[in-house]
């Protein structure tokens, strides 16, 4: 150890010499995405002539690949575990190869000898004063392939950042150096549009105080940062991150001060950003940086509580199956630790996983949700995975639920130009009711709300949707006769599929329901319904008949008032000039609600039955 500067010095060389020990039929693999040794890459195509039918392996590169052009066919094979633009064409065109494998899986194939380096070429940070270099940014399976290859070069750059964690390699266990002062490559995601804001504001809602954050490559996941500024105390454990999360940092909403595993720290295995970022993770405490053969471990990920898993796709059937690697037979991306996390996220308590993609390619002429997975996409995303899929039009909770349950919510956060072609196509596949019926306007979002009630439980209330059609028939089968008898002037035997589907698919303009409902936030358990006002208009007069009911136990918390007045609100917000109601005579609480809502009432009185009108202008005529 005393001895490391003279160790150093005696293996310290050119690239050109280096990279001598290359042999013809051996494999190298390179420091991956913007840790590569961009000098060792270049030189190894100078030194192309004397090399033949080399395999390169190479996780997310983000340099030139010069050793995939045409010329050097006969020099160098890529194989690809995660591919980028560059790759992608090469693939195609079948002058490269892809191996579909986890994240978490590669290491455990470099060490059981079935992806086994016979030279690693990583890039490093100089030595400190106990001669110890560090991965800096890209530790990944970076770690692994150093620690088991035969033949070890280090690209010395004082560039790379010294990061903290399970990043380090004493100069004694690298064979050579060469030393080279270069700028890191560096990444830019791209802006966020305005589909990717939406998208962004939606995954902000599902994510809870003190979660553990985990974000994927990509266009959307890299932009939820800025939808995050009013959470508190998050934690990251994470594949990868990039610049956002500095903002949220330096903020003060990611501390990592409730994560139940590694408290107070960041845990990655690389990042991918700008210099700013760079420099802000060298010798930072804060971060630590392991090999993904413990970052990308689901039971190591498991143990972050409220652990939430943010990862792209680019299409979901209505099953939810998930694609997010391949486009038919043309292969996009990789598989990457998506898996890795959305099982880890699955298993951690109270923990969520979200997949995220536009509803419709950028041209906008087809749905990325889609009736079927095409032929030759793979299945990444097992259906019996997924918990969350997030559009720009909402956010459909899936996990447990029936083809039936789930098909509807997928098509009720499609593009809504495709979203009957979609009830067709399920129609078709015997997924839905034949006579399944959808909204024709978007979910208004904007209507889901917040309700304290008298016992000082918080309700959350938002308008209901074609997936509350089973809940809403057990709301009304849960209803004592009497209170059904007051609410539909007569015993319903039954109350079936065609009564309550058009009271779940409603147009959200003539017809409004809102529907007070429990067990939202834990996404394991069971939403129920306790309540649901609606109101329908008449296009003739411009009234709308209202009617609300509310479970037995729930009465007399304030939720009815609640309701009538919210439905007040909203039918003033679209011109409707009032409301009527038929309440029977007996039915005290109904009245009472009427009453309490401060609107001008007119009532009256006819066999046992009140008709009763509420005229939204009468106020404003008595104020003039």
């Amino acid at each position: 150890m005393n001895g490391w500067r003279e160790i150093y010095a005696s293996r310290l060389v050119t690239a050109q010499k280096a990279l001598r020990r290359i042999k013809k039929g051996g494999r190298i693999l390179i420091g991956s995405a913007c840790g590569e040794p961009q000098l060792l890459v270049r030189t190894l195509i100078e030194i192309a002539p004397n090399i033949a039918d080399t395999e390169i392996i190479h996780f997310l590169d983000f340099g030139l690949a010069p050793y995939t052009e045409k010329r050097y066919t006969d020099k160098f094979r890529h194989n690809a575990l995660f591919m980028g633009p560059r790759i992608r064409k090469v693939i195609e065109e079948g002058r490269a190869d892809y191996t579909p494998v986890l994240l978490s899986e590669i290491p455990h194939l470099i060490l059981r000898g079935r992806m086994h380096p016979n030279v690693t070429l990583i890039q490093v940070s100089p030595p400190d004063n106990h001669g110890y270099v560090s991965l800096g940014i890209s530790v990944d399976i970076t770690k692994t392939a150093a620690e088991t290859a035969e033949y070890v070069i280090a690209e010395v750059n004082p560039n790379m950042p010294r990061t903290l964690g399970d990043t380090f390699f004493h100069v004694s266990e690298i064979d050579a150096f060469v030393e080279n002062d270069q700028p890191l490559l560096e990444f830019y995601s791209q802006p966020a549009d305005e589909i990717a804001q939406r998208i962004g504001e939606l995954i902000a809602d599902i994510i809870e105080n003190e979660s553990t954050i985990q974000t994927g490559v990509g266009r959307i996941p890299s932009t939820i940062f800025p939808y995050l500024k009013n959470k508190k105390n998050l934690g990251v454990h994470t594949e990868t991150f990039t610049d956002g999360m500095i903002d949220l940092i330096e903020s003060g909403v990611i501390t990592c001060q409730k994560k139940t595993l590694h408290p107070k720290k960041i845990i990655a295995s690389f990042c991918i950003g700008s210099k700013k970022l760079y420099e802000y993770v060298n010798d930072n405490p804060l971060f630590e940086f392991h090999p993904s053969i413990y970052v990308n471990n689901p039971y190591i990920i498991s143990q972050n509580e409220r652990m939430v898993s943010i990862n792209a796709a680019l299409t979901v059937d209505l099953t939810g199956q998930v694609s997010s690697d391949s486009m038919g037979f043309r292969f996009y991306s990789g598989i990457g630790g998506q898996v890795d996390f959305v099982r880890g996220a699955a298993m951690s308590k109270r923990g969520r996983s979200i997949i995220t993609l536009p509803s419709a390619t950028d041209d906008g002429k087809y749905s990325r949700i889609v009736p079927f997975l095409s032929e030759g996409s793979g299945v990444v995303v097992t259906r019996g995975d997924v918990h969350y899929v997030v559009t720009e039009y909402g956010a459909a909770y899936i996990h447990g639920k029936s083809i039936r349950d789930r098909a509807l919510a997928l098509i009720n956060i499609a593009h809504p130009k495709f979203r009957e072609e979609l009830l067709e196509a399920a129609k078709k596949q015997g997924y839905v009711y034949k006579d399944q019926v959808l909204p024709v306007a978007v979910y208004p979002k904007e209507l889901e709300t917040y309700f304290t009630d008298k016992k000082g439980t918080v309700i959350f209330f938002r308008p209901v949707r074609p997936t509350d059609e089973r809940g809403i028939q057990e709301m009304i089968y849960s209803l004592p006769e009497q209170d059904v008898y007051t609410r539909f002037f007569h015993n319903l035997k039954t109350f079936s599929h065609k009564i309550a589907m058009p009271l779940a698919a409603i147009d959200y303009q003539e017809e409004m329901a809102i529907a007070g409902v429990t067990g939202r936030e834990e996404p394991e358990s069971k939403e129920e319904i306790i309540a649901i006002g609606r109101y329908m208009r008449d296009p003739i007069t411009n009234y709308a008949e209202i009617a609300f009911t509310v479970r037995d136990e729930w009465q007399n918390r304030g939720i009815g008032t609640f309701l009538l007045k919210y439905l007040v609100q909203i039918a003033k917000d679209r011109d409707i000039e009032g409301f009527t109601a038929n309440v029977l005579a007996r039915n005290d609480a109904m009245m009472a609600v009427f009453h309490k809502a401060g609107e001008p009432l007119q009532s009256n009185l006819e066999y046992g039955t009140y008709e009763i009108k509420v005229d939204f202008r009468a106020r404003e005529n008595m104020s003039t």
